[in-house]
């Protein structure tokens, strides 16, 4: 489910080494079909080709750089799993869960 590469496989369970979040083995053959609604920190509905700025300072893990408060994003594209997000910002690609950001309205 999580994007990131650093999946760490347990017995009953995955991880991501980068964020913690935990899914048992079912959940990937359990997964819906049915399109999945993403929403950014305040409720609005998120799509494709959208736009968004940080809510809030962020690491990044494993470098000392920080996406700071109102960062905004290249258009965004929308990925399965835990990290919702996948956008550009500062120039680098980044996965991102969509309760750190707000869209950005035009």
């Amino acid at each position: 489910m999580c994007e990131m590469t650093d999946i760490l496989d347990h017995t009953d369970h995955y991880e991501c080494g980068t964020c913690g979040h935990e899914w048992p083995h079912e959940a990937v053959a359990d997964a819906p079909d049915a399109d999945r609604i993403v929403k950014d920190a305040y409720g609005n509905v998120l799509a494709d080709g959208d736009i968004v700025a940080m809510i809030k300072d962020l690491k990044l893990k494993g470098s000392s750089d920080v996406l700071k408060v109102g960062t905004k994003s290249k258009p965004i594209r929308l990925v399965e799993g835990d990290h919702e997000i996948s956008c550009k910002m500062e120039g680098m690609l980044i996965g991102l869960k969509a309760c750190f950001v707000k869209k950005v309205l035009s």
